[in-house]
């Protein structure tokens, strides 16, 4: 059974830092681009960052790029999102999602598995 789980969330002030975790279980995670996304209430899905298999290509959103920066460590079957510098509009539930693609993408439905989501709040 394969699971996704995130951690990390939580309360920040504008600014601030926070890192988001993804523990994979169920699968080899070098098989897997990796993804993260992020959602409010009421609005789409967004896409923030994508990862290939080894590591060595990511993209990010242009709302994110700078500030943002996703890695993984394939030994530990794990995805991180560092975030640097939040802001207010950085408010979301963030999911990590892994893709059997053999290229970065940014289209929610070419992921196969998702995580439950971590909430961050980013007070001004």
């Amino acid at each position: 059974q394969v699971q996704l789980v995130e951690s990390g969330g939580g309360l920040v002030q504008a600014g601030g830092f926070l890192r988001l975790s993804c523990s994979a279980s169920g699968l080899t995670l070098i098989n897997y681009v990796a993804g993260w996304f992020r959602q409010v209430p009421g609005k789409a899905r967004e896409f923030v960052a994508s990862i290939s298999a080894n590591g060595g290509s990511t993209y990010y959103a242009d709302s994110v790029k700078g500030r943002l920066t996703i890695s993984r460590d394939n030994a530990k079957n794990t995805v991180y999102l560092q975030m640097n510098s939040l802001k207010p509009e950085d408010t979301a539930v963030y999911s990590c999602a892994v893709s059997r693609r053999s290229t970065v993408v940014t289209a929610y439905f070419n992921y196969n598995y998702w995580g439950q989501g971590a909430q961050v709040t980013v007070s001004s």
